[in-house]
């Protein structure tokens, strides 16, 4: 059985946001699962992430950002994004104490939950410090058309087990550009790559899968990677 609760809490001056925790009986970790830029958490994606990942036995905690909240269509700009990171971990941390904090997100949202958590001045915040891994579905390396590797610079601040899942038709993380990038984080990074996936993990019928088994694939491998990150700190 799966519960699913409605919530809101604030972040900062910017006021209140809300935030859907969808909670499976049999759930090992807890999961704070940021939007991407273009939609918020109640976009297609993010549900239909969210009930599989229930079915990995990975908990969610779903949020807005302040400015999808108040539908607007630019995102803020710092420090808002990363306050609205931590804030969501702070209303996962005091919903689910007794589960293993992970936090992550779709393109944009994984990005500023990255860091948030590279942030040093944030690092002693005790709810963050709870944070033992980030997830990334679709890390935004780049704009369509422009390769670079700026936006990945804070990535050395992470001491924290990073996943990457991508698609190698995503136009917005070349992958000769993203695979030595994991590679230098050495065995913080884990890669997984989806063939034929873009940006929103849409796959062509060549690859002999479908969108609804690709969900399910990265589903499964966070719930994979997230309890084996469990098991190697309990040992």
């Amino acid at each position: 059985m799966t519960t699913e609760k409605q919530m809101r809490f604030e972040v900062g001056d910017a006021g209140e946001v809300s935030a859907i925790l969808l909670w499976p009986a049999d759930a090992g970790c807890l999961l704070v699962l940021a939007h991407g830029a273009g939609a918020g958490m109640r976009h297609s994606f993010m549900e239909e992430m969210a009930e599989e990942l229930a079915g990995a036995k990975v908990a969610t905690l779903r949020f807005n950002f302040p400015y999808m909240e108040q539908r607007r269509k630019v995102p803020d700009r710092a420090p808002v994004p990363t306050e609205a990171v931590l804030a969501a971990v702070r209303a996962a941390a005091e919903a689910a104490p007794e589960l293993p904090l992970f936090a992550g997100g779709k393109s944009y949202g994984g990005r500023m939950t990255s860091q948030a958590v590279a942030d040093t001045s944030r690092t002693a915040d005790a709810s963050l410090a709870k944070v033992r891994g980030v997830v990334f579905f679709g890390f935004p390396l780049h704009p369509p058309g422009q390769p670079s590797t700026k936006r990945a610079e804070h990535l050395a601040r992470v001491k924290l087990p990073m996943l990457f899942l991508q698609g190698t038709r995503d136009k917005l993380a070349d992958l000769s550009l993203l695979r030595p990038i994991c590679a230098k984080l050495g065995s913080r990074a884990t890669l997984h790559i989806i063939e034929t996936a873009d940006h929103s993990f849409h796959v062509l019928k060549s690859s002999g899968k479908t969108d609804a088994e690709v969900m399910r694939e990265m589903a499964r491998t966070v719930g994979d990677w997230t309890d084996k990150i469990i098991r190697q700190e309990s040992e």
